[in-house]
């Protein structure tokens, strides 16, 4: 099977700028490569030390050289819903792993922040940053050279580029994620914006907006709507770094214990001591990496995998930007609709047809690449197209995924799509390079031209909005919110407050060097806008009043002013900042810019 002239084109184009990098990162995976268990290279004395801990039977085995040696990398925290379950995965694997003829120990911890606990407070200045250091702590997890596999237990924003980012930097090794699955559906998605704006309007109190966030955010899993942490999962299946249908089965159920037992099984199978040695390197090339991209227009995922996507793709010497993400949602039609761009919640996407449905289905149309190799083994992508189901004590089989969307308000076909294209758009002009989100935007808000109202921190923004100060047309520029400046913060409290205005009848847009939310929604936002204010980007240069035209549907944002005779203003000062916040200077200083995926670490 072949992908259609434009994605083969995009895909080719990827593939010569990528090849010195490329190349010499395979050259560097390729030289790690060795017969047998990783373990044979370590001294006594190294192996007494990795081996001290385990069971007298794990022990034996070790020692023998004849069982592979899986190693767990956790994001397990009990605070986070999405994380919780990931408690008793560890035990799940390793008597999993013992009766598929292998040993398994956690081999580290990574941390993971949550972006709803952290939205509008300081912490949200540590988020993005906290995706480098979790690549940094998954490759001080694998650094023992014990493992002849890695198992890597991550579900929401930061963490699961992290851990792949860390993966793919030991890139000899094979990896496979384990996802936790999503909360059961609470209350709707639709039902909490709109508490959001009614608080924001003052027409109710902060008991019932806890009661509705609390009725949304019930229990253990990830967050229903269609946010970051389930676009990775989404990314992870499409890629092959996860089994067939595994994504948005809930936690605590059989199935999703069997999952996990099957996921050791496969982990077991697929290192260099048996016949399917499969690693990361060889899953993640140039064709997955379109993979994902097309399936996160298809989906109309998160925005902030603009960014992420182009950090993990470095991490394997690919060489991905802004362009190619937007040729792509010209070339693959939105055919799901999950909150913010329906009603519908990944638990409802996932009973229409889910995965398999859609993997099937752009199959079908040669939108995705099929010449890959992914954990399950199999024939590229067809596995995918299948969906698990219990058969008998904890085992697993697979049948072919519905043909026909079981809702196609939520999952509709390829020739009759929701939108034409992936409903991310590239936004461009004399204020920068920038994305945005349109697949939730309806079509009368794709243009604003507006006077700018500019602000250097969102909570001024919210204040104005409080003193009757927003009650206009206005292009709200929010600025030094970047990489460099604060961490790029997602500006997502903003989105109510916005909102009420545009119901009002006010023509309104965000303009922004900071990033927003997975749940990016109704409100047209330029965001990542590059370079950033604080590296003397255009955002710095513009004027309250300055006449600012937003326009989705040629992809461009322009200032209708004369910069070139102005300074730059001011970076705000940060005297407020915490002495936690100020413990990632360092990072903020050498942090790249988000086209180039906001990272630290420098691959290329």
């Amino acid at each position: 099977m072949t992908v259609t002239p434009k994605i083969a084109a995009i895909t080719e184009r990827i593939k010569k700028r990528s090849k010195p990098t490329r190349d010499a990162y395979m050259a560097a995976v390729r030289a790690q490569y060795r017969d047998g268990p990783r373990r044979v290279r370590l001294t006594e004395g190294n192996l007494a030390h990795a081996t001290a801990a385990c069971p007298v039977h794990d022990k034996q085995n070790l020692f023998g050289n004849t069982w592979p040696n899986l190693g767990i990398v956790t994001s397990f925290n009990d605070m986070l819903s999405a994380h919780q379950p990931f408690e008793t995965y560890p035990d799940i694997i390793k008597a999993a792993a013992r009766k598929a003829g292998a040993t398994a120990q956690v081999a580290g911890g990574t941390p993971a922040m949550c972006d709803g606990v952290t939205q509008g407070q300081d912490g949200m200045e540590l988020s993005l940053l906290s995706r480098d250091v979790i690549a940094m702590s998954t490759a001080v997890a694998l650094s023992h050279d014990t493992f002849d596999a890695a198992i890597h237990l991550g579900v929401c924003d930061k963490i699961v580029p992290g851990l792949i980012m860390g993966a793919l930097r030991f890139g000899w090794l094979p990896a496979i994620f384990a996802p936790a699955g999503p909360m059961p559906s609470g209350l709707p998605n639709s039902e909490k914006a709109r508490v959001r704006q009614l608080f924001a309007e003052g027409k109710v109190g902060r008991d019932e907006l806890l009661k509705a966030e609390s009725a949304s955010y019930h229990s253990a899993g990830t967050c229903t709507f269609y946010g970051t942490a389930n676009t990775n999962q989404m990314l992870m299946e499409i890629m092959g770094l996860q089994l067939p249908g595994s994504s948005f089965i809930n936690p605590g159920t059989p199935l999703r214990k069997a999952m996990t037992e099957l996921t050791a099984r496969r982990a077991a199978k697929i290192t260099a001591m048996g016949n399917e040695f499969t690693p990361a390197a060889e899953v993640i090339n140039e064709q997955a990496v379109v993979n994902g991209i097309a399936g996160l227009m298809a989906t109309g995922g998160s925005t902030n995998l603009a960014i992420h996507l182009i950090a993990m793709a470095r991490a394997a010497g690919i060489i991905i930007n802004w362009d190619d993400m937007s040729d792509m949602s010209h070339a693959v039609p939105l055919i799901s609709k999950i909150y913010p761009n329906g009603l519908a919640d990944v638990n409802h996407f996932h009973a229409a047809g889910g995965m398999g449905y859609l993997i099937a289905e752009l199959l079908s149309e040669n939108l995705l690449h099929n010449d890959v190799t992914t954990v399950a083994g199999g024939k590229g992508l067809e596995p995918y197209t299948k969906e698990p189901k219990l058969a008998g004590e904890g085992e697993i089989t697979y049948d072919q995924a519905p043909v026909t969307s079981g809702d196609p308000e939520i999952l509709a076909t390829v020739k009759a799509p929701f939108r034409p294209d992936g409903g991310l758009a590239l936004m461009a002009g004399n204020l920068g390079r920038g994305v945005m989100k349109i697949s939730a935007v309806k079509r009368e808000h794709h243009i604003v031209e507006a006077p700018a109202r500019v602000f250097d921190d969102q909570n001024d923004l919210m204040a104005a909005f409080q003193a009757g100060a927003c009650e206009q047309d206005m292009i709200a520029v929010i600025r030094f919110q970047g990489p460099a400046a604060n961490g790029m913060p997602e500006l997502h409290k903003l989105t109510p407050v916005l909102g009420v205005l545009q119901d009002r009848g006010f023509k309104v847009a965000l303009v922004t060097d900071g990033r927003m939310s997975g749940a990016s929604g109704k409100v047209p936002a330029a965001i990542h806008m590059c370079p950033e204010a604080l590296k003397g980007g255009p955002l710095a240069y513009v004027r309250d009043g300055d006449k600012i035209k937003l326009d989705a549907t040629k992809g461009t944002v322009e200032v209708m002013a004369d910069l070139s005779a102005r300074s730059p203003a001011p970076a705000p000062a940060r005297d407020n900042a915490s002495l936690g916040m100020n413990m990632f200077a360092n990072q903020r200083a050498v942090i790249s810019e988000a086209e180039d995926g906001a990272s630290v670490l420098g691959w290329i």
